[in-house]
């Protein structure tokens, strides 16, 4: 009976988070104008400092830290989560289904250590390479959290201080959260 109680509740989430996706509009494209002085940092690998760079904004944060990664097998950058985990930023991540897989990958390492962990399986891939850092700070490029990217492939990540930018990326965020399975 337990189970079925269970089945049940997953059966009427999934419907109500189908709905609401289903009801809410995509952002397929956004204007923005930046203010001219908006900071913005480009790193480029193999070996430019893209693995420093974001494991710097990273250390700074305060109170959020909202993770799209289609490919997540970086230590230094997981680690750097977890510890701003540790001294209390919530953080949330969400990978495409290729980092489920049998025995220990990236989805277990944030699962296990406290860190809400999603699958986006609705996409053929869930190819965002992203963090948005306390409503203000969004990372993106080319570059997945990997070793390979900072130390063998050709690869650019962006880090913009903007709190309108960091506002669209939240919002996106929210709706592949809102389809994504934990």
């Amino acid at each position: 009976m337990g189970e079925l109680k269970q089945v049940s509740f997953r059966l009427i989430t999934s419907i109500i988070l189908t709905f609401i996706f289903l009801l809410t509009p995509p952002i397929h494209a956004a204007d923005i104008n930046l203010p001219k002085d908006t900071p913005v940092h480009v790193y480029f690998s193999p070996n430019g400092g893209c693995t420093a760079a974001i494991i710097d904004t990273i250390n700074k944060s305060k109170t959020e830290i909202l993770v799209q990664a289609y490919i997540f097998t970086s230590e230094p950058i997981g680690k750097a989560l977890l510890d701003a985990h540790k001294r209390g930023v919530k953080v949330f991540v969400i990978l495409d289904k290729s980092q489920k897989k049998d025995g220990y990958s990236s989805v277990t390492f944030f699962a296990n250590q406290g860190i809400p962990t999603y699958i986006d399986s609705y996409h053929a891939r869930a190819h965002d390479k992203v963090m948005i850092i306390d409503k203000e700070v969004v990372i993106t490029g080319s570059f997945n959290f990997s070793k390979s990217a900072e130390t063998q492939n050709s690869e650019n990540v962006l880090i913009i201080k903007s709190t309108e930018l960091a506002s669209l990326y939240r919002e996106n965020w929210m709706k592949h959260r809102a389809h994504s399975e934990k």
